[in-house]
């Protein structure tokens, strides 16, 4: 989460699917945070923990797929909305944020794009977690 912050600050604008992305993240930081505070034992916590980050990799390859074009992806965020009805000047006169569209690598490395880094770092979360899980 905190390199999707600072890719963002970098001037690498998040799409909507991006956004999904990071909410399970949240959520597995309150989960941790909540173990820490209330000294949970047991194996719930780290199981939650596990299925919001197995969420947040679902999400993530569910993003990849789009944006390899392997699959659509949600009208509101990709080039397939079509832009029906509108002119040249009714785009200009928006004068809202620059729009990102999720079915279009931003930023990638070794030909791996940020949704896939998050499918990959997630998965090893999910694997600590979910050990911690079977620890307790």
């Amino acid at each position: 989460l905190v390199g999707a912050f600072i890719f963002q600050a970098m001037g690498y604008l998040p799409c909507k699917m991006c956004y999904w992305q990071r909410w399970p993240h949240g959520v597995a930081i309150v989960i941790g945070a909540l173990a820490l505070v209330l000294r949970t034992r047991g194996p719930l916590m780290p199981a939650l923990g596990g299925l919001a980050a197995l969420t947040t990799a679902a999400i993530g390859f569910y993003h990849s797929g789009v944006e390899r074009h392997y699959w659509a992806g949600p009208s509101s965020c990709t080039g397939n909305g079509g832009l029906s009805g509108l002119t040249g000047g009714d785009l200009l006169a928006t004068g809202g944020p620059r729009l990102v569209l999720c079915d279009q690598i931003s930023w990638e490395i070794f030909n791996i794009s940020m949704a896939n880094w998050n499918v990959i770092f997630s998965v090893c979360l999910m694997v600590i977690w979910f050990a911690a899980a079977r620890r307790d």
